[in-house]
Parts: structure tokens; C-alpha cells; sequence
């Protein structure tokens, strides 16, 4: 260059923020091929199967239920499960989001199973029915706070304060936060657990690198791919005797005949409201459970917006995030009519699904509601499903868990990470949201009861249950760190990515959001979005 100063080498460019997420094969409005679609409906089904045969195996044994109860009580979980998804997907936030069991329930729900006022009840499936009323009845009660609370819009208020910054604690520990799931799990049982883990991963991640296919097989159906192996080679350990004499606890994790679910589970039963008798009320398991309602509202929040990442769609406007809300309220009054001994919320599993394929398309969501209905009624053919040893789905879980909280972190990309003010309130509620529950957690297992510990067993939960959970205690910090730390500065509001959510912070603010998440049957004209 003659005169001039000398050209600038080429610097590295920082990779450019991106409002969807980029090489998503099919996003919420375009769905696969119907034989595709419904291969990978199956796959959400196989994946929610976990956490819908978990919690009724730890909570029905306890309320004096045997096998048919348990069977009982899966079915109704997964019919339920499969009408809410539909509710959610069709006229919800309009998401590819499972909703299914919830963990967060299970602590209040424990409680009500060790009520003094049931010990009177000899026959013991008496016992089970008084204690499933009872949890019906709480259940009942505590869906009106997500439901007034979204139908009102008031969620819609709170969210409109969301930043980047303050999403990623919340979205992050909604994954990690359920870190106990994953590997203890699969240790259980280590001979079928590790080589699942390690099978998934190198289906999902090395093959499509050796082995190039057009139609991504090995990253859609890494799922039943490897889970079809792994439970082969479990089932010819379970024959083989390899377990024979073994101690109870590895027989329960590791043989393959051991649920209980296929001898117990009836040809064919629908699931109807009220299966169980009228359902009981008492105002504090009322108070505790709505309680763990506002928790599994907070975890939703995080687990909606993961959902939307990786549907690649944009990020939700408030009004949609607090629609979504309300019908989750919807969920949980009907798992309490019905008696699925669990509230519902957002599958996280089911999310992590969705990175894993990069397939976030809504109807193969909706066919895989279509699957849970279908096999809750035809329970015979359900509990087979069902009776996958559990380390299996937790060496899935390992993987599943960890996208949902690696979208969390993809947020950064809207927000300075040379401030220091963005550091302190990441690293600070991250941190926190770690080991607050984590002391919560280690004191209740040490001690049978949690740091509050007085004469009402309700108000415990009412204190004990939102610190124990990880998403809940970042997520609040977070949120009110960001929203009160010096955020007047003009430069701090770029620095929490806030400009980035401008328009979506209204329906109209942004042409895609009608796409992506406006009513069906043109229900748009009687119930306008904001």
C-alpha cells in the first residue's frame, strides 16, 4: 500500500451472537418426515419413561401400595403426562416441551406419606388410598398459584425483568442442579450403567464422524439405539444368573425382571378422575405443596427458555413464558384429580433430548404424547417399557442433564464477560445455588429432618424445600442481584445483554414470535398475546 499505514493482519473475530440457535435440523414449525417423526416421538417417550417410574417406585411401597398399585399409578402418571404435553404444545407456550413427574414434589409429598393421622390404618391399601386422597386434595389446592399467576399475567411482569445474564444461573442449575441423578445412578448397577454411558456417547458423538449419513441416524436414534443394546445385554445377564444371590438392592438396579410391573399391570385400563375416592384437604399440606409449586414454577421458567433454545426458536416474550405457566397450573390440577401421587413440570431430560437430536420439531413432541396415552391404557405393553432397569436412564440422564445446563450457559453470549459486575453475579449465584442446597441435602440425610425442624411438619417444607433446590436458589439470587446491583448505569444494560431481549419483550415486538408461538384455530383473535 503506497503511503498508506500497513494492512492490519487479519484479527480473530469473536463468534457473533445468534438470537436462534444455528444448525438445528428442524426447528418448532417444521416437522420431519412422518416415519422420522414418529421414530423420534417414540424416543421422548422412551427418555420421560425415567422419571415416570422412579418416583411412583419410591413413594407407592411407602404408602402401603404393592405391585398393582404401583402399575396403577404409572399408568395414571403416563396418561396424564401425555394429555398435558398436548395441552402445553397445543395451546401452552406452544413448545416442543414434555411435561411430566417432577422431582421438586417429592419431599412434600413425603411428608404427607409420614402424616401421624394415616397410622391408624391397619389394611395397608387402605392406607395407600387415604394417603393418594390426601395428596390429591393438596395438589388440587396449590395448582391456582401457577394458574392465577399465569393466566393473570403476573408472571409476565416478573419475567419481563429476565436478562441474559440473570437466565443463565436459572437455565444452568436447572441442568447441573440435578447432577445426583445422573452418575450415582449409574453406579448403582455399573456393569449395565457405564457401558450405556459409554455406548450413547459413541454412537452420538464419534460415529456420525466416521460413518457420514445424510439423515444424521446416529445422533437422532442414538437413544434407542443404545438402549435396545445395553438392555439386551442386561436381560442375558438377568438369565445368565449373574445375579443370583446377590444382595436386594443390586437385584432391584440391575436385573431386568425385577419392577414388579409386567405380572402387576392390567390388559387394558383408561385412568379416570377420582380413580382413588374423593380427595382429602388440610390447610398445610395445602400451604407446603403450593410451596413446592412456586419452586417447580421457578425450574419450569429456566427449563421453558432451554426448550426454546434448542427448538431454535426466539427467546419467548413474557406473555407467552406466562401462558405456558398457567397451563402447567392446568397439569398439576389435573394430576391432582386424577392421583398421580406427583405435580407436573417441564421434562428436563426431555429438553436435553432435543439438543441431543437437533430435532425441536412441536409434532414430534405431540406423537409422543400420542405414545404415552396410548401405552398407559394398553398396560401390559407399557410396563415392558417400564421396566428398563433404572441405571440405564440414568447414564441417559448424564447426558441429557448436562445440555440443558450447557444452554444455560450459552446465554453469555449476550453479556460482557470483561465486567466485573457480571462475574460477581454469576459466579456468586452459581456458587451459592451450589452449596446452600447442598447443605440443606446433607443435613436432611444426616439427620431424617431438614435445618427447620419444628412441630409443623408443613412449615418445614415451606422453608426446606425451596433452599434444597439448585435452580430455585440461583435463579432467585441471580435475578435479584441483577435487577438491584447499580443497574441505572447507561453501560450496565449492555452489559447484562439486556438490548438483545428489546423486541421480544412484547408478542409484537418481533415477527417471528407469531410464528413460532401464536395459537392454533386462529385463537389469536379471542385471546391476543401482549
Amino acid at each position: 500500500m503506497a503511503g498508506g499505514a500497513p494492512a492490519k493482519a487479519d484479527e480473530p473475530q469473536p463468534h457473533p451472537p445468534k438470537e436462534q440457535l444455528p444448525n438445528i435440523s428442524y426447528c418448532i414449525t417444521s416437522p420431519p418426515p412422518w416415519p422420522e417423526a414418529i421414530i423420534l416421538g417414540f424416543q421422548h417417550y422412551l427418555v420421560m419413561l425415567g422419571t415416570t417410574v422412579i418416583i411412583p417406585t419410591s413413594l407407592v411401597p411407602q404408602m402401603g401400595g404393592g405391585n398393582e398399585e404401583k402399575a396403577k399409578v404409572i399408568q395414571t402418571l403416563l396418561f396424564v403426562a401425555g394429555l398435558n404435553t398436548l395441552l402445553q404444545s397445543l395451546f401452552g407456550s406452544r413448545l416442543p416441551a414434555v411435561i411430566g413427574g417432577s422431582y421438586t414434589f417429592v419431599p412434600t409429598t413425603i411428608s404427607i406419606i409420614l402424616a401421624g393421622r394415616f397410622s391408624d390404618t391397619t389394611d395397608p391399601v387402605e392406607r395407600f388410598k387415604r394417603i393418594m386422597r390426601a395428596i390429591q386434595g393438596s395438589l388440587i389446592v396449590a395448582s391456582t398459584l401457577q394458574i392465577v399467576l399465569g393466566f393473570s399475567g403476573l408472571w409476565r411482569i416478573v419475567t419481563r425483568f429476565l436478562s441474559p445474564l440473570s437466565v443463565v444461573p436459572l437455565v444452568s442449575l436447572v441442568g447441573f442442579g440435578l447432577y445426583e441423578f445422573g452418575f450415582p445412578g449409574v453406579a448403582k448397577c455399573v456393569e449395565i450403567g457405564l457401558p450405556q454411558l459409554i455406548l450413547i456417547v459413541f454412537v452420538s458423538q464419534y460415529v456420525p464422524h466416521v460413518i457420514k449419513s445424510r439423515r444424521h441416524l446416529f445422533e437422532r436414534f442414538a437413544v434407542i439405539f443404545s438402549v435396545a443394546v445395553v438392555w439386551i445385554y442386561a436381560y442375558l445377564l438377568t438369565v445368565g444368573g449373574a445375579y443370583n444371590g446377590k444382595a436386594p438392592k443390586t437385584q432391584i438396579s440391575c436385573r431386568t425382571d425385577r419392577a414388579g410391573l409386567i405380572d402387576a399391570a392390567p390388559w387394558i385400563r383408561v385412568p379416570y378422575p377420582f380413580q382413588w375416592g374423593a380427595p382429602s384437604f388440610d390447610a398445610g399440606e395445602a400451604f407446603a405443596m403450593m410451596m413446592a409449586s412456586f419452586v417447580a414454577l421457578v425450574e419450569s421458567t429456566g427449563a421453558f427458555i432451554a426448550v426454546s433454545r434448542y427448538a431454535s426458536a426466539t427467546p419467548m416474550p413474557p406473555s407467552i413464558l406466562s401462558r405456558g405457566i398457567g397451563w402447567q397450573g392446568v397439569a398439576i390440577l389435573v394430576s391432582g384429580l386424577f392421583g398421580t401421587v406427583n405435580g407436573s413440570s417441564v421434562s428436563v431430560e426431555n429438553a436435553g433430548l432435543l439438543a441431543l437430536t437437533r430435532v425441536g420439531s412441536r409434532r414430534v413432541v405431540q406423537i409422543s404424547a400420542g405414545f404415552m396415552i396410548f401405552f398407559s391404557i394398553l398396560g401390559k405393553f407399557g410396563a415392558v417399557f417400564a421396566s428398563i432397569p433404572a441405571p440405564i436412564i440414568a447414564a441417559l440422564y448424564c447426558l441429557f442433564f448436562a445440555y440443558v445446563g450447557a444452554g444455560g450457559l450459552s446465554f453469555l453470549q449476550f453479556c460482557n464477560l470483561n465486567s466485573f459486575r457480571t462475574k460477581f453475579i454469576l459466579g456468586f449465584s452459581v456458587f451459592m445455588g451450589l452449596s446452600v442446597p447442598q447443605y440443606f441435602n446433607e443435613y436432611t440425610a444426616i439427620n431424617g429432618y431438614g435445618p427447620v425442624h419444628t412441630g409443623a411438619r408443613w412449615f418445614n417444607d415451606i422453608v426446606n424445600v425451596p433452599f434444597s433446590s439448585e435452580a430455585f436458589v440461583a435463579g432467585c439470587l441471580a435475578y435479584f442481584l441483577d435487577n438491584t446491583l447499580h443497574r441505572k448505569d447507561s453501560g450496565i444494560r449492555k452489559d447484562r445483554g439486556k438490548h438483545w431481549w428489546d423486541k421480544f419483550r412484547s408478542f409484537k415486538g418481533d415477527s417471528r414470535s407469531e410464528e413460532f408461538y401464536s395459537l392454533p384455530f386462529n385463537l389469536n383473535k379471542y385471546f391476543p398475546s401482549v
